[in-house]
């Protein structure tokens, strides 16, 4: 009986969110046949929608799961450097996209270089990132919480094909559009769940903390810690810049919006959510958790979910966490999709092709791909963790190219693609072979390693003398040759 009504709460709460979506997404008069319709919703997002949507893309399973999983209050530090990261986008990134009008965030770079080839080169890095580190880890995340929670008899791949068959679907269906309203519906009951959940986990221990060691309640990191504090004085905040400003599956929703003002107002609201409500979220249950029943890795939060919840409840927030799954998912597929349709296939195969048609194909493609990559995860000790240090093979060489085109003139693109290759073979080099400091560290050096090696090889090799322009940039971005 209890396990019927279980299932019965998760059945109605996810076909409610599909019903309110479809709805939503009938009154739009886009027919999703250009590029801009389907991967910008025609412009037509409103700042609820941009904030529901940038906050349920990023708070998905390999937030709440990995970090609560790191059991320590240090796992915080990311939530709150991200605020920092979506105020630089909302001032400083979003009125230069707007400036060129962007459907892509790699459209700024072929722009500024007056190159498409650094657009492609771009845009074919955040694809591997995206396929190949990003989507899998979605799925094994929330398999793994399912399982953990439920103690379902179903294997982490068989839930991941689920995962995967219904986000896709979202995503090939109806776009941006259907993936943002999915979104911001869902985000309403995954936040108030997760607070319910931070709230019960505190009365688990009657709000005492004896006992638990002191490395795992501070902010302040240690050498040996996951985060060092010196970390927050280097690579952390340029971390933030790559992942809020320029990584397109966040940035697309904030370029969605019918005007500047709008996309801001979206992305403050959500800036402001990633301070006050997430950090605790991401925390809170994994510290409690550890005096309830000692160092558990990922397993911790759908242990303490299932422990803590009535049977009837349980439903509810299974229905939020799939739906978390399922909406991180589907953006990271639906921005795949634009990256690959309009840095791609248009520039090189057809400039005019049938974009749902296209799109449909190619995120049936990744969405394989992903699923093959999924056990490549499940021996990770730390998915949060391993998904951090990833993510600067691409991130550091990717954000040079950005701030060396938005602060500098004059630069061949030849110089800043050759310089994205070297930027990624470095910190491969780093994270495999010799790394003198901690991860993020090195992701510092890498970044300004590529400005300089971008700099040098377009005077040494072309024959090119820089021109910086730091100074204004929301001006000077319409001043570009």
């Amino acid at each position: 009986m209890d396990q019927m009504i279980q299932v019965g709460v998760f059945v109605f709460l996810t076909a409610l969110v599909g019903f309110l979506t479809w709805r939503k997404c009938a009154e739009a008069n886009d027919r999703g046949n250009t590029s801009k319709e389907y991967f910008l919703a025609g412009g037509g997002l409103t700042w609820i929608f941009i904030a529901g949507s940038i906050t349920l893309t990023n708070l998905s399973t390999d937030q709440l799961v990995g970090m609560n999983g790191n059991q320590m209050a240090l796992m915080a530090l990311w939530e709150l450097a991200g605020f920092i990261g979506l105020i630089i986008l909302a001032k400083v990134f979003v009125p230069i996209y707007y400036k060129y009008n962007c459907t892509t965030t790699t459209e700024l770079l072929e722009k500024r270089y007056n190159n498409h080839h650094i657009r492609a080169t771009v845009g074919g890095l955040f694809l591997l990132g995206n396929v190949f580190i990003y989507l899998p880890a979605m799925l094994y995340g929330g398999a793994l919480f399912m399982q953990s929670m439920f103690k379902v008899d179903f294997s982490i791949m068989q839930l991941s094909i689920a995962f995967a068959v219904v986000g896709a679907a979202y995503a090939i269906f109806g776009g941006l559009r259907a993936v943002a309203v999915s979104d911001t519906f869902s985000g309403v009951g995954l936040l108030f769940m997760g607070m319910l959940i931070v709230v019960l986990a505190l009365f688990a221990i009657d709000f005492d903390f004896s006992g638990i060691p002191a490395e795992r309640l501070t902010l302040i990191g240690d050498d040996n810690s996951p985060i060092p504090w010196h970390t927050l004085l280097t690579g952390m905040l340029f971390i933030q810049i790559f992942y809020w400003s320029t990584n397109q599956t966040i940035t697309q929703r904030a370029m969605a919006a019918p005007n500047v003002k709008e996309a801001q107002k979206g992305v403050l609201f959500a800036a402001a959510i990633r301070l006050l409500i997430v950090p605790v979220m991401i925390v809170v249950p994994g510290i409690c958790a550890y005096k309830l029943y000692g160092d558990m890795g990922d397993a911790t939060y759908g242990h303490i979910v299932g422990d803590l919840l009535p049977v009837w409840l349980s439903g509810a927030f299974a229905a939020v966490m799939v739906a978390a799954v399922l909406t991180s998912f589907n953006s990271v597929l639906n921005s795949s999709a634009a990256l690959y349709v309009c840095d791609i296939h248009e520039k090189y195969f057809n400039s005019a092709p049938d974009v749902k048609k296209l799109s449909t194909a190619v995120s049936i493609i990744f969405v394989i791909i992903s699923l093959l990559l999924v056990p490549v995860y499940s021996g990770a000790e730390s998915i949060i963790n391993l998904l951090q240090q990833l993510n600067g093979l691409l991130s550091m060489p990717i954000l040079s190219a950005f701030i060396t085109g938005l602060l500098f003139r004059n630069v061949d693109a030849r110089a800043v693609m050759a310089t994205v290759v070297f930027g990624t073979l470095l910190y491969a080099f780093f994270s495999f072979v010799w790394a003198p400091w901690h991860y993020i560290h090195m992701m510092a050096v890498t970044l300004f390693a590529c400005v300089g090696f971008a700099l040098v090889l377009n005077r040494i090799v072309f024959g090119r003398r820089e021109q910086f322009v730091f100074s204004r940039p929301t001006m000077e971005v319409a001043e570009q040759v």
